[in-house]
């Protein structure tokens, strides 16, 4: 009888002392037991390494390394690089996965050989509650390879490694995509290695403003258009990316208008496309204006949401998303890059601009408007 593959679960550890507990106990209360659990405690200033400690020593599938802080994506390669695992499987330090998460992970591998990496669906835990994540239905259709161009297929911490399949030298986070490697390296491995989407909420994502997503967003959102812009121009849908790349730099009505321009030049070369390959084209568009949209949308200023929205045409796009979002798209596009309230959000701008007087309108456009 073949031995149930080893599963390596690789945990980056910085000042996570509020959530390490929860997050380490629940992978090793896994109903999946063949596990290794590389913890690198990245300079650490709290009390994680203590923490850390405790569990090694009660748990002799935990190690530790300990050393000076080097960032995320240094940690994430040197733990790589010392895994043993057929099968590797990412963790956060602050999510909680659900019992089953490995066990339902190692069968889906067991099913598809082939398969050179998966994620999965994820709840969130938003100020102590639990909402429960909706599959989208991107990728009901979407052609995997496609999809990952435009935004990151998977949360991060749901995602499982398989080394049969993948070779080392393409196994590796690239340091100068920093606070989105993921992004980059989910790309890079969908251009050569199947991958899949389960159709299963196996872990809850903690938000909260102390996470590398919410300290790092404003970065993460510039490395995010540059990847996409690369990947296009690569593709061939555009020559020239700097004006949605500006966006990413700073929002007002210059760029908004210029990255509009962008969506709907995009859009019109995407319908020329064949077939086969256009509806995921179309749904990764659509993502990418997601994207925008939130990144407008969380300057707060209604006068630039009512101008990315009208140049785009895309007031109703928004409403139909509001019912498949969680949470902002700084932390996930894929998986909401509309906020829950962003229906609400539409509605409130398109009220305002019917209703408030014409002072109010030049005064929330900066002073005045073109012609």
């Amino acid at each position: 009888m073949t031995a149930a593959p080893l599963v390596s679960v690789l945990l980056p550890v910085y000042n996570a002392g509020p959530y390490l507990a929860a997050a380490l106990g629940s992978i090793l209360r896994q109903d999946y037991g063949r596990l290794e659990v590389i913890a690198i405690d990245d300079g650490s200033s709290d009390n994680s390494l203590e923490i850390l400690e405790r569990y090694r020593q009660a748990d002799s599938r935990v190690s530790i390394i300990s050393r000076e802080n080097r960032g995320l994506v240094a940690t994430l390669n040197e733990g790589l690089a010392v895994a043993s695992g057929e099968l590797v499987a990412r963790m956060d330090a602050d999510d909680v996965a659900y019992p089953w998460r490995l066990s339902r992970q190692v069968a889906l591998f067991e099913q598809r050989p082939e398969l050179g990496f998966c994620g999965a669906g994820v709840d969130m835990l938003i100020r102590g509650r639990i909402a429960r994540g909706k599959p989208d239905p991107v990728f009901r259709s979407g052609r995997m390879p496609i999809l990952a161009m435009f935004f990151t297929i998977f949360m991060h911490p749901t995602v499982v490694y398989n080394r049969k399949v993948i070779e080392d030298a393409d196994l590796n986070y690239d340091p100068t995509y920093r606070h989105a490697e993921d992004f980059d390296l989910f790309r890079r491995l969908t251009a050569r290695y199947p991958a899949a989407m389960m159709p299963e909420n196996l872990l809850v994502y903690r938000v909260h403003q102390a996470s590398v997503t919410s300290r790092h967003s404003k970065e993460m959102r510039r490395t995010h258009l540059r990847i996409v812009a690369e990947n296009l121009e690569r593709e061939g849908l555009a020559e020239a990316t700097q004006n949605l790349r500006d966006i990413g730099e700073a929002v007002d009505f210059d760029t908004i208008t210029r990255a509009a321009d962008f969506i709907l030049a995009l859009e019109e070369r995407i319908r020329s496309l064949p077939d086969e390959t256009r509806p995921s084209f179309e749904a990764g568009a659509l993502n990418l204006f997601y994207f925008l949209y939130q990144l407008v949308a969380d300057e707060r200023q209604p006068a630039l949401t009512h101008e990315l929205l009208t140049r785009t045409a895309k007031w109703n796009a928004i409403r139909r998303r509001e019912k498949y979002a969680l949470r902002p798209g700084a932390w996930a596009p894929w998986l909401s890059s509309a906020s829950l309230s962003a229906g609400k959000q539409a509605d409130a701008v398109e009220y305002f601009f019917k209703s408030a007087p014409a002072a109010a309108v030049l005064a929330s456009h900066g002073g005045g408007l073109e012609a």
